[in-house]
């Protein structure tokens, strides 16, 4: 088996998986005042936050493009590639994953999966990074395809916003007018629900009492089993270095890395955000 993996620029990547040969990331540019750009390649995460914050409007963002995505498969096809595992940002905040399933039957030679990731960022680029390695462990294509579902169908993410401004006008909260009108003192917490759809969790008072309840949530999801707890901030290094210190005094003993958002999802969640992941570890 000769597999490649492809995800999108919305997956929290580490230096060291962007290296592997097998591993493709197709853009998503992400335009600000009407430019252009795309992540990695004319813009940081540190320039995006800026840019947005002195930007008039919110930035927009588009789908991966299904033409790139039809050319890399011919690429890939052309190379000798016998599967293909396509992993990208979950289908309830983007069209992409229902506009591509077409492809899957366009090129016989090879054996082509696209199932849906129903969350992006730091999980999705975990699972991408370990379909990497169960590949470089010889494992089948069927039991990574059937490990990535099992995290897929446990992964969880609560994310805690500065304010639901960009969310609501980006159309990526399924109900958040019900409770725009008393923003004042509370901060909500979100989360992607089993559809991949972001909505609302929970309405906490206070910006501590808020991360102070992230840390309950991970206590309580991860009391069954083995996860890799992963902390995401948009611009927050404090809130994520505090919710982290708050696990560390609760007992969890493992290593929690922090990832950042970067311009797709970010454009939605706005500056300030922080917000706390779980995968299962297979």
């Amino acid at each position: 088996m000769k597999l490649a993996v492809i995800t999108d620029s919305s997956a929290y990547l580490s230096d060291e998986s962007r290296g592997h040969d097998n591993l493709f990331v197709l853009d998503i540019p992400v335009v600000i005042d009407g430019v252009s750009y795309v992540e990695g390649k004319n813009l940081t995460a540190e320039e995006f936050y800026q840019k947005m914050e002195s930007s008039s409007e919110l930035p927009k963002t588009s789908q991966p493009s299904i033409a790139e995505l039809e050319e890399l498969l011919a690429q890939l096809e052309s190379k000798g590639y016998t599967h293909v595992l396509g992993i990208f940002l979950s289908s309830g905040i983007s069209g992409f994953y229902q506009n591509i399933q077409y492809l899957k039957d366009e090129f016989p030679n090879m054996t082509i999966a696209f199932p849906d990731s129903k969350i992006t960022s730091a999980p999705l680029g975990w699972m991408a990074e370990e379909a990497i390695k169960w590949a470089g462990e010889g494992r089948s294509f069927d039991e990574i395809l059937a490990n990535i579902q099992m995290q897929i169908d446990g992964t969880s993410a609560y994310i805690m916003v500065d304010d639901l401004n960009h969310l609501v006008k980006g159309g990526r909260l399924s109900n958040g007018a019900a409770i725009l009108g008393n923003l004042l003192s509370i901060k909500p917490i979100l989360y992607f629900n089993e559809e991949g759809v972001i909505e609302v969790y929970e309405k906490v008072r206070t910006e501590k009492k808020a991360i102070k309840r992230l840390a309950e949530i991970v206590k309580e999801g991860t009391a069954e089993k083995d996860y890799q707890i992963i902390i995401i901030h948009g611009n927050a290094l404090d809130k994520a270095e505090t919710l982290r210190d708050i696990l560390h005094q609760d007992g969890y003993a493992g290593e929690i890395p922090f990832a950042t958002f970067g311009s797709v999802i970010g454009t939605h969640l706005g500056n300030h955000s922080v917000a706390i992941s779980f995968v299962p570890k297979v």
